[in-house]
């Protein structure tokens, strides 16, 4: 995983573009230097491969199209040689770099897909763990509408009382708007979740993030009697990230925590959330049980696709949380918990600090 986040970095960088159109040139000016019969436009191969890594699809084709229209120039630039051969060894380069360029294609095309693919897929387990916790959220907004009603007859008593109480009257109708807003508030969270949007990073709390998720699950780990516990650090910097993403790996991990909780039969019944500065890589999150816990022997098997220790479980929620994490340019892993139980973590990486935005 770490070598996969060194390469997108590497990838990501000015370094290989620059490489690229520097590759390119060199393979024009020894076509022009040499004589028409060496096919030196066949390595115009190789620009058109490196493109695939940082343009899009429409960056490669122009790619290709350069490569040709150079693969042309030079040929006309080029006085020695046989024109016979030239032009051969010409049209084995245009075919070779037009083949190249159309493959290079069918790639993008083919990552794009999977890119889809995948965004539809997180969000239908996003969907699927919304469903399974629609009496929890269901209950978040009973308490605070029911709250509405009570301080609204308090309210209406109040005003007909004779003389009418308007201080306590007024008490009661702040209590509606602020019982109102902690309605508005789960509901505004619970449709960002449900939402299907493109990736949008932005600088994030990412102890805000625990406590928004942590909200949508409280009363459906009340319900399984079940001691949800939060310890989160003061000091973290913000990390970049998309909120509704990342929101969905931590309900994921809640979720996952809280099952293997209720699997159990006697001893405690604990799920901690943390978080902490990784020293090494940035940010910390974990959540903690004291469920039926891991086997050792197949932690390896935990994050791949359809592997699953529940009954009715599809077996993709670790993948795409580890998916995401990794987008973000960090990693996920689990190991036992002590006694009992397990530990699931993932870290986002650190930033300079001249990149995080100054609050004034």
């Amino acid at each position: 995983m770490k070598r996969e986040s060194h390469l997108r970095a590497i990838t990501s960088a000015p370094v290989l573009p620059v490489a690229t159109a520097a590759l390119a040139i060199a393979i024009f000016v020894l076509d022009t230097a040499t004589d028409l019969e060496i096919a030196v436009p066949v390595f115009y191969v190789a620009v058109v491969l490196m493109s695939v890594r940082f343009c899009r699809r429409r960056g490669v084709l122009l790619v290709g199209i350069g490569c040709m229209a150079l693969t042309l120039l030079s040929h006309v630039l080029t006085r020695v040689g046989s024109p016979q051969a030239g032009l051969i060894n010409g049209v084995i380069s245009f075919s070779a770099i037009g083949a190249t360029t159309y493959l290079a294609l069918q790639i993008k095309s083919a990552e794009a897909a999977v890119h889809v693919a995948r965004a539809q897929l997180a969000h239908i387990a996003r969907m699927t763990t919304l469903g399974e916790l629609t009496a929890s959220i269901a209950h978040e907004v009973n308490q605070p509408l029911a709250a509405v009603v009570n301080s609204g007859n308090a309210c209406l008593r109040w005003l007909a009382a004779q003389p009418p109480q308007l201080e306590k009257a007024t008490q009661s109708v702040e209590r509606i708007v602020r019982d109102a807003n902690r309605a508005s508030d789960v509901i505004a969270r619970v449709r960002s979740l449900a939402k299907r949007d493109p990736l949008h990073k932005e600088w994030l709390n990412i102890n805000e993030v625990i406590l928004e998720t942590v909200a949508l699950t409280r009363s459906e780990i009340e319900r399984h009697s079940i001691v949800l516990r939060t310890e989160l650090a003061t000091d973290l910097p913000l990390v970049l990230g998309d909120r509704i993403q990342l929101q969905q790996v931590i309900l994921n991990l809640i979720v996952n925590a809280a099952d293997s909780v209720s699997a159990r039969g006697e001893g405690p019944r604990e799920v901690l959330v943390s978080s902490e500065i990784d020293p090494d890589e940035g940010v910390r999150v974990g959540v903690r049980d004291s469920g039926i816990g891991l086997d050792a022997a197949k932690l390896d098997q935990l994050f791949d696709a359809f592997y699953t220790t529940k009954s009715t479980g599809m077996g993709m929620g670790l993948t795409i949380s580890q998916s995401i994490v990794e987008a973000h340019g960090g990693r996920v892993w689990a190991t036992p918990n002590a006694p009992r139980g397990a530990i699931f973590q993932f870290t986002l990486p650190k930033v300079s600090d001249a990149a995080i935005p100054r609050t004034t």
